[in-house]
């Protein structure tokens, strides 16, 4: 399978490239600003703005498949209406043009990203790929960021990919939430009741890879381990991993005070389980929290 990817230097699209040339695959890579070429991971490179139409759409309509991953970062400032309109505009136009090509020829699947900021915030709830969105700024983001790619459902099949917290050793989420730990000063947020739904980086890829070459997979896939954590758990699991204690909880209003309006996602509890990759066969490699970090944190 010739598979075509955006988003290839995020953090995802990093790991994805060499899985996917591990599992036989071809890969295409869409790229702002590299030289046209192969990448060192084995991926050939276009150069190109995934937001605006050009050259690369007509590699993308050369693939037979494509990982559509571009967009920009949820968390990497505060939440200013400048920001907000950079998430929002940087995903719709971009899935878009993406829908557009594989609506009219060549990619036969197409494995759209999207967020378990779909759901909103939803205290205790079981959630999975039937129950409704919430209705906060990263929900509107993330129903209308699924309905752009709807239209390449006309001819391919459509995954949309619901990610939660990606734990990874050397980016993401993760190296974040461990600094303090390191200083002796970790400890969950606020009363630390609030649901994470995490996934180990290598169950991202799988799940993808998964998704591409499984023809019965359609429409939403949650990206979560079948184990989500209270954040209370997720800091213990840290303390533990690290031997470092887990007692002195951050105050829920220094996060408001610190992130603005992004402290409500931060602090959002989304209970997310994967029943379609469950039922669908997917194994996770890592199930549960603790081993998942071990593995993580090992060196």
């Amino acid at each position: 399978m010739h598979v075509f990817l955006t988003g290839a230097t995020g953090l995802i699209g990093r790991a994805l490239v060499p899985a996917l040339r591990a599992a036989g695959h071809e890969v295409t890579a869409l790229s702002r600003g590299a030289a046209p070429g192969r990448s060192p991971s084995g991926a050939a490179v276009v150069q190109g703005d995934p937001t605006r139409p050009g050259a690369w759409q007509d590699a993308l309509a050369r693939c037979d498949a494509c990982v559509h991953l571009a967009g920009e970062p949820v968390a990497a400032g505060r939440w200013t209406e400048e920001r907000k309109r950079a998430i929002r505009e940087s995903r719709l136009a971009s899935t878009r043009l993406v829908a557009e090509v594989v609506a009219r020829g060549g990619p036969a699947v197409l494995v759209s990203g999207s967020a378990v900021g779909y759901y909103g915030s939803r205290g205790d709830e079981e959630l999975d790929e039937g129950s409704p969105p919430g209705r906060d700024f990263l929900a509107e983001v993330c129903v209308a960021w699924e309905a752009a790619a709807a239209p390449a459902a006309v001819r391919a099949r459509v995954v949309l990919l619901r990610t939660g917290i990606v734990l990874a050793r050397d980016g993401g989420a993760l190296p974040q939430l461990l600094r303090p730990f390191r200083y002796f000063a970790g400890g969950h947020i606020g009363d630390g009741a609030f649901w994470q739904p995490w996934i180990h980086l290598a169950d991202e890829v799988g799940l993808i890879t998964w998704a591409l070459e499984h023809g019965t997979v359609a429409g939403p896939l949650a990206a979560a381990a079948p184990a989500p954590a209270r954040n209370r758990d997720l800091a213990h699991a840290i303390g533990e991993v690290l031997h470092r204690p887990s007692v002195l909880p951050v105050p829920r209003s220094m996060i408001e005070l610190v992130l603005g309006e992004l402290a409500g996602a931060v602090t959002a509890s989304q209970r997310v389980l994967p029943r379609k990759a469950l039922a669908g066969g997917y194994r996770f490699r890592y199930p549960e929290l603790l081993p998942a970090l071990r593995d993580l944190l090992a060196r």
